[in-house]
C-alpha cells in the first residue's frame, strides 16, 4: 500500500505537504483494520491558503482558450484508464468497495470526465433584443470563480470527480475536502490524476481536514461563489444555512429514502432481480438505494419469498474476492448503528424475514416486514444491507406510501404497462424515478438531483453549467441615449 502513504498529504497551490494541524486523521481498510496511512490535518490557516491559490490561479485559466482546457480531461481520461486496476485496489482498500462496485464507480468517473471535455465548450454568449434603439445587449456566461466541493465516503472518486472536473472545464478553481474516511480516493487520488494530466498549480487544492479543526471555514471564507456539498441532509442543512448566509450558493445532493414500486402486473422475477441490486449494492450504502420495497398485496408473497430467497445467496466477506457480494460498512459506527435500527424495529413489532448479523464491520442482509404505518423506520434513510417490504393495495395507496417521506431523490416503478408505469412516476415527488429498472442510476447528461431533504439543485451535462457559471450582462448603445436630465 505504499502509495498511499505517497498521497497522505495536503495538497495546496501545486505543493504536496503536511498538513499544520495537531493531530492525524488515520486512514484505515474498513474490512481488515490494517492502518493505510496518516494525514497530518488542514487547519484553517490552510484552507486560507488553498482558496488563495485558487483565486490567484482562477485568473489566468479564465482567460485559458477552452480548446486548450480541455486537453486536461483528454488526459486525465487516459490516466485513469491506463491505472484502472490500481485505483481499484484504492477502493476496495480504503472503502470496502467490492470488485464489481469498484468497477462501477470507474466506469462513471470515466464517463465523467469524457463529459468535463465536452463541458469546456459548452458554455455559449448569446445576443438579445432591446426596447431601446440602437442598443446591444450581449449576455455572457462566466465562471462564477471559484468552488468548493465537499465529498463523501461512499463513491469519493467518482462524486468528487463529479463536481471538480465541470467546476474545471468550465474555467473554475476547485477546493476539494474529501470525507475523513476517505481522503485518499475522494481527495488527493484526484488531484493526483489532475496534476499528472497537467492541470497548472492553484486550480485544484485539496484540503484534509475536519469539521472540529476548521468549523465552518471552509464555507464562510469569502472566496468561493458557489459550495457543491455532498452527503447527509442533517449536514446539508447546515452548509445551505451558512451559505444564505454569506450569498453563497449551494448545490446539495443529499440523502433519500427511495421506493421502489412493485405493481400487480409487474414481473415478478425481473422486479426481484431490481429490488436487490438497488437495495444491496455497496452494502446499501447508496443515497438512490431502494430503501423501501412497495409490493402489491397481489404479488406480494411470490414476490417476497423470490426476493428472501435471492438475498440468502448474497456472499458477504472479504470485498476483495471477486465473489463477494456485500463487504463491510464504512466503520463501526455504521455497522453499529445499522444492526440497532434493525433491532429496534423487530423489539417495535416488524417481522424479520432475514436477520443480518454482526462481525466487525460486516453486516450481513436484513429483510424487515410488517410495519406499523407510523413506523419512524420508513421514513428514514438506512445506509446499510436492510431492506423493508411494504404491502400496498392498489396505485393510490403506493403512491401515498411512496410520497410519505421527507426525501425525494430516486425510485422505480415495475409493471408490464410502460405508460401507467409513467403515469405513476409523474405522481411521486421525486427528482429521478424509473420505470422497470432499478433505483440506481447516474449518466452524464441527466439532470441529477431530489426533491424536498433530497437536495437543492442538479448536477451534469447543462445542469453543471448552471451550477459553475454565472451570467453577466453587457449592453453596447450605438448611437447615443437620452437622459432625462
Amino acid at each position: 500500500m505504499s502509495h498511499f502513504t505517497d498521497l497522505a498529504h495536503q495538497y495546496i497551490d501545486g505543493e504536496w505537504k503536511p498538513g499544520s494541524g495537531s493531530w492525524d486523521i488515520i486512514d484505515f481498510n474498513p474490512y481488515t483494520g490494517e492502518k493505510l496511512a496518516s494525514i497530518t490535518i488542514a487547519t484553517a490557516g490552510e484552507v486560507d491558503l488553498a482558496y488563495r491559490a485558487a483565486e490567484r490561479a482562477q485568473a489566468v485559466w479564465a482567460e485559458t482558450n477552452p480548446y486548450t482546457r480541455r486537453l486536461v480531461f483528454e488526459r486525465a481520461l487516459r490516466i485513469v484508464e491506463d491505472r484502472e486496476a490500481e485505483i481499484s485496489e484504492t477502493i476496495v482498500a480504503e472503502l470496502g468497495g467490492t470488485r464489481l462496485k469498484a468497477a462501477f464507480e470507474l466506469h462513471l468517473a470515466k464517463e465523467f470526465l469524457r463529459e468535463a471535455v465536452q463541458l469546456s465548450l459548452r458554455p455559449e454568449g448569446r445576443i438579445l433584443p432591446s426596447p431601446v434603439d440602437g442598443k446591444e445587449n450581449r449576455v455572457y456566461r462566466v465562471p462564477v470563480g471559484v468552488v468548493g466541493v465537499i465529498s463523501p465516503f461512499n463513491f469519493p472518486f467518482l462524486l468528487s470527480i463529479k463536481s471538480v472536473a465541470p467546476a474545471l472545464a468550465l474555467g473554475n478553481a476547485v477546493v476539494l475536502k474529501p470525507h475523513q474516511n476517505t481522503p485518499i480516493c475522494g481527495g488527493t487520488l484526484v488531484a493526483k490524476v489532475l496534476e499528472e494530466a497537467g492541470l497548472p498549480a492553484g486550480l485544484l487544492n485539496v484540503v484534509v481536514t475536519d469539521i472540529a479543526e476548521i468549523g465552518d471555514a471552509l464555507l464562510t471564507h469569502p472566496v468561493p461563489k458557489v459550495i457543491s456539498f455532498t452527503g447527509s441532509d442533517r449536514v446539508g442543512r447546515h452548509v445551505a444555512t451558512v451559505c444564505a448566509q454569506n450569498f453563497k450558493q449551494a448545490v446539495l445532493e443529499l440523502g433519500g429514502n427511495s421506493a421502489l414500486i412493485v405493481l400487480d402486473d409487474a414481473d415478478v422475477d425481473y422486479a426481484v432481480d431490481a429490488a436487490v441490486f438497488s437495495r444491496f449494492v455497496h452494502q446499501g450504502q447508496v443515497c438512490m438505494a431502494a430503501n423501501r420495497i412497495l409490493v402489491d398485496r397481489s404479488v406480494e408473497t411470490e414476490f417476497t419469498e423470490k426476493f428472501v430467497a435471492k438475498v440468502r445467496t448474497l456472499s458477504v466477506g472479504d470485498p476483495a474476492d471477486p465473489a463477494t457480494h456485500i463487504g463491510p460498512l464504512i466503520n463501526s459506527q455504521q455497522a453499529e448503528a445499522v444492526s440497532s435500527l434493525v433491532d429496534q424495529a423487530v423489539a417495535a413489532g416488524a417481522t424479520a424475514l432475514l436477520h443480518g448479523t454482526v462481525d466487525g464491520n460486516l453486516v450481513s442482509p436484513s429483510v424487515l416486514t410488517g410495519f406499523a404505518p407510523d413506523s419512524p423506520l420508513l421514513g428514514q434513510e438506512i445506509f446499510g444491507p436492510v431492506a423493508l417490504i411494504v404491502p400496498f393495495d392498489g396505485e393510490e395507496e403506493a403512491v401515498r406510501i411512496a410520497n410519505d417521506t421527507p426525501y425525494g431523490l430516486s425510485g422505480a416503478v415495475h409493471t408490464g404497462d410502460v405508460e401507467r408505469g409513467v403515469r405513476i412516476a409523474k405522481r411521486i415527488h421525486t427528482g429521478m424515478i424509473h420505470i422497470n429498472d432499478g433505483t440506481v442510476h447516474d449518466e452524464p447528461i441527466v439532470p441529477f438531483g431530489g426533491e424536498k431533504r433530497s437536495g437543492i439543485g442538479r448536477l451534469n451535462g447543462e445542469s453543471m453549467v448552471e451550477a459553475f457559471t454565472t451570467q453577466k450582462w453587457i449592453s453596447i448603445q450605438h448611437g447615443r441615449s437620452r437622459f432625462p436630465f
